[in-house]
């Protein structure tokens, strides 16, 4: 993967995760000093779909979100999560300056990174077993007319 996309999955992964569970990952890293230098802000973003992906884009609704960017020196940390969370947004955004330090990148990679996946995907299966019994199997009758 290039280093776009490998910093795009992690934030999907810090923006998808708990706010205790970024909490108990600050806890184990020990960051250094940081400066929050935009936010967190709360506030409405246009939701916009397209028909089989393909078609014309539109207007699907509005979601409340919240964004947040932090200084490590020289490193910026940007985040926008779902929800109003605000810590949620600074901790996903200091966790994304940090991802971007040679010190931090490693050990997160190491002790972080797995986590969070197994935990989304704890998730995704437990969504998926909750919807499964009201699966509804459609399929065509033939109708007695000619």
């Amino acid at each position: 993967m290039k280093d776009q996309s490998v910093r795009q999955e992690r934030m999907r992964l810090l923006a998808l995760a708990s706010t205790k569970r970024l909490e108990t990952g600050l806890a184990s890293v020990t960051p250094p000093a940081y400066e929050v230098v935009r936010g967190p802000e709360t506030g409405l973003v246009m939701i916009r779909g397209r028909v089989g992906n393909t078609g014309d884009a539109f207007n699907v609704g509005e979601a409340l979100v919240t964004r947040c960017v932090v200084s490590l020196g020289a490193r910026l940390g940007y985040a926008w999560v779902l929800g109003e969370d605000a810590r949620h947004a600074e901790l996903a955004a200091l966790f994304d300056a940090l991802w971007q330090t040679k010190d931090y990148a490693e050990r997160l990679d190491r002790e972080l990174l797995p986590v969070l996946e197994a935990e989304r995907a704890a998730r995704v299966r437990a969504d998926a077993a909750a919807v499964e019994p009201t699966r509804v199997d459609f399929f065509t009758l033939v109708r007695g007319e000619d």
